[in-house]
């Protein structure tokens, strides 16, 4: 498995990684993970694009010092402050196997959190920022995910938040009320405010380390 390390020097030099990194799992038929900590922004979905409230949702991101850009993989907006993980795993794409990939990234996500020293379920609170089926909480949602699928591959992506629950329910308000989707700031929740160990630097790691190993389990399992 390849992993490819660290952050780009600007946004979308970052952004251009990662489709670097699924580009070569598609081209090879190798997997690859990536965790890191993208630059401060927020990151906006294609329905957010389309809403009537998009300008004023990016114009309340920039007033509060976060950069709007777009994004292909995910739902709802999400708030990167500089601690926050992102993680992204590119496999080969075998059938359909959606609901597979989730579980297993899911699982994975769980046995590093555990290592962090928290212990995180699956689901999100109400009214939680990006609202989707696949997300983890532990005093507020910490963890989403997303998958992108094509014929040659498919990429498991999603965020962790570290630290900086309160910063991220600051910007978010006033974006998801533009955009007009409910949002709840308490819904909020980060590995620090759980209690855990959140260095970023470590997070990453973990998630990093724990991606590796699920995907070679479940290859594994598949061959037995």
């Amino acid at each position: 498995m390849r992993v490819f390390d660290g952050r780009a020097a600007d946004i979308d030099a970052d952004r251009e990684r990662t489709q670097a990194m699924f580009a070569f799992t598609k081209e090879t038929g190798e997997p690859a993970v990536r965790a890191w900590c993208p630059h401060r922004q927020v990151a906006f979905g294609r329905r957010d694009a389309r809403a009537d409230g998009y300008g004023e949702a990016t114009r309340a991101a920039a007033d509060r010092g976060f950069p709007a850009v777009e994004r292909a993989v995910g739902g709802r907006a999400v708030a990167y402050t500089g601690s926050t993980v992102a993680f992204a795993r590119a496999e080969p794409t075998e059938g359909r196997a959606i609901q597979r990939r989730y579980d297993r990234t899911s699982t994975d996500l769980r046995r590093a959190f555990d290592r962090l020293g928290i212990e995180a379920r699956p689901g999100e609170p109400p009214d939680s920022f990006c609202p989707g089926s696949h997300s983890l909480q532990t005093n507020g949602k910490i963890a989403g995910l997303a998958q992108r699928v094509t014929d040659e591959g498919a990429l498991v992506a999603g965020i962790v938040l570290t630290r900086d629950a309160d910063a991220i329910a600051d910007v978010l308000a006033p974006v998801y009320r533009a955009l007009n989707v409910p949002f709840d700031p308490a819904s909020v929740g980060s590995v620090e405010r759980a209690g855990g160990e959140s260095e970023p630097a470590t997070v990453a790691d973990e998630i990093e380390r724990a991606l590796v190993e699920g995907y070679r389990e479940d290859a594994g399992d598949r061959q037995d």
